[in-house]
């Protein structure tokens, strides 16, 4: 097996690489993943498939942002944490500046959250998230206790909107499935070197821990914004109900903002964290507000890093623990169901105003499961019939 650690690049190399594909990489996690696999595969060859494959699976059962965790990883082993700091700013800064600026042209013209073109990222933005129910649906409750479960999340999060909600589901989800369901398949070994120590894993736990414990002290948004990248299991598409949570009931920012934000999320590239720089950049703040873009920027991918480099030197035994399998198995239903709600609030309920926009949503959710088109151009389609219907 070829190794990860075989050859080093130096920081800078693997900044312009990433920053290569984060100009370039539409179509959300899934497609991200595809992507680092032609660059880092096939390409350039820094590992090989089996590694490849090996990653993925301990990126996709840790709690964060998968395809940028992946990222991470690869510049760890390529160039030490220099490299793995590299790897996240070259893939994140492109989507990140454009949804600041997004942010900032509302902020200076509040007509435009009320645009045609923005009503029309709205409906965009039922197809995405409609397609990831289904995807993420099929994958992660392809039996009835587990639909069953993802119902009784959804129900919960409806019932007690906002974090209370969220939190009590996927609790809930996971004690089901620690309880009641049947472990999933043992995941391969991991045959990366990384460099990361058990000693350097116990630190990286504790500093992701302890956050969540100290900074409801001095900041609630920033708490919330933690951990929310903290509670993402099962792709980026779930931090919309999470962020929704901590920015919607205090009335920092409309429903109809978020959904406008997060309908441009899906039509840049790189990862869909950076939703959390949009909302970074609109909330009222002591800070500039591209600042705050970036600070929220910061907190939201933390978690996420911190927890990776916590489990890379453990992951051999908890791979194999069956009681961690079966409260992933609940906690990955769970998502679905936080998913669902979300789909029908604030998603639907802030984008459908009646029938042409009904079948504009699904004629962009037929396109996004059955053709290979961009999410890009089928985002100014459905800009482009809105703003031409509204003319």
């Amino acid at each position: 097996m070829r190794d990860i650690a075989r050859d080093k690049d130096s920081a800078w190399q693997v900044f312009l690489i990433f920053l290569r594909l984060g100009c370039t990489s539409f179509g959300g996690p899934i497609a991200h993943l595809g992507y680092f696999r032609q660059a880092f595969v096939t390409r350039r060859q820094w590992l090989d498939e089996v590694a490849y494959a090996e990653l993925v699976a301990l990126c996709q059962l840790l709690p964060g942002p998968t395809s940028s965790q992946v990222g991470m990883a690869l510049g760890l082993g390529r160039a030490g944490g220099w490299g793995l700091l590299a790897a996240w700013l070259g893939f994140t800064l492109p989507s990140a500046l454009l949804l600041i600026l997004f942010a900032l042209g509302l902020a200076h013209y509040p007509g435009l959250a009320d645009s045609a073109a923005v009503h029309g990222l709205k409906v965009f933005a039922v197809a995405v998230v409609a397609q990831a129910v289904w995807s993420m649906g099929r994958s992660l409750c392809p039996d009835t206790p587990r639909r069953l479960l993802a119902l009784v999340v959804a129900g919960l999060a409806l019932w007690l909107p906002g974090s209370a909600g969220q939190l009590l589901g996927l609790g809930l989800a996971a004690l089901v499935g620690r309880l009641v369901l049947a472990p999933t398949a043992t995941p391969p070994a991991l045959g990366l070197q990384t460099g990361i120590s058990r000693r350097l894993g116990v630190v990286a736990l504790l500093l992701f821990l302890l956050p969540l414990l100290l900074l409801p002290a001095w900041s609630n948004l920033a708490e919330g914004v933690y951990r929310a990248g903290a509670l993402v299991f099962g792709g980026g598409h779930v931090v919309l109900p999470l962020l929704q949570a901590v920015v919607v009931p205090n009335g920092l920012v409309s429903d109809g903002q978020v959904m406008a934000g997060y309908g441009l999320a899906q039509a840049v590239p790189g990862p869909l964290f950076t939703f959390a720089s949009y909302l970074g950049a609109l909330v009222p703040s002591a800070l500039p507000a591209w600042l705050n873009g970036l600070l929220w920027t910061l907190l939201i991918f933390l978690p996420g890093a911190l927890v990776l480099l916590a489990a890379l030197p453990f992951w051999q035994t908890l791979r194999q623990n069956p009681g961690w399998q079966r409260a992933l198995t609940g906690l990955n239903a769970g998502v679905v169901g936080l998913l669902l709600a979300a789909l029908y609030d604030p998603v639907w309920t802030e984008a459908i105003r009646g029938p042409l926009d009904v079948a504009l949503a699904a004629l962009a959710l037929a396109l996004l499961l059955r053709t290979r088109w961009s999410p890009v151009l089928i985002a100014l389609l459905v800009v482009l019939v809105v703003s031409l219907l509204n003319f």
